[in-house]
């Protein structure tokens, strides 16, 4: 995976508009899915009651028959999140999601590395170039995503190990770039 530049602003915009679309349909989606199995297959008669003719055994019919409903209401969600999330999958070529793609797409990455960041960075000490390689897109990548993530906690860290990596990889004579990645150099570690 090649890292490449995104616009903070257009990439922040875009996720917005999603988050809020994906909410807002996950909520219309359940409302209406709920109710349309409801409706086709709930017992509609104990769903009306007569208020003139509630004693205190159709009372108890009625509780049973809205707790009944919990099951529609659950399915329906259940719908809904299922057409949001292929929505999402449709749609995540398009113009409008490149960005936010591209960055879920590098989390996803850097999810890869840090589960083996333990052996790779052991690998690196040891002067491992495909491990100097990954360490290098893995900071270079975190970098990013913290700057459009707006997560300066952690920056100062993440500057330093930066820092002493390149460090390293100049005192080796190497030329590393952040292109020379590829995700099956995981497999070794």
């Amino acid at each position: 995976m090649k890292l490449k530049d995104i616009q903070k602003p257009v990439y922040r915009k875009h996720l917005n508009i999603i988050i809020v679309g994906f909410i807002a349909s996950l909520l219309i989606l359940a409302l209406a899915y709920g109710q349309s199995l409801i409706m086709l297959f709930a017992d509609s008669a104990k769903l009306m009651a007569d208020p003139a003719n509630v004693a205190a055994g159709e009372i108890a019919n009625e509780v049973s028959a809205t707790e009944s409903n919990f099951r529609y209401n659950f399915f329906g969600v259940l719908l809904a999140l299922l057409t949001c999330v292929f929505a999402l999958h449709r749609l995540r070529f398009s113009g409008f999601f490149s960005e936010v793609y591209y960055v879920w797409q590098i989390k996803q990455q850097q999810n890869a590395i840090y589960r083996k960041l333990k052996k790779i960075k052991t690998a690196a000490t040891n002067d491992d170039v495909n491990a100097l390689v990954i360490l290098n897109f893995y900071y270079a990548s975190l970098k990013q995503i913290y700057l459009l993530d707006d997560n300066t906690l952690t920056m100062s860290k993440l500057n330093t190990d930066i820092s002493e990596l390149n460090t390293r990889i100049e005192n080796l004579h190497l030329t590393i770039s952040t292109d020379q990645f590829d995700k099956s150099m995981l497999a070794d570690y």
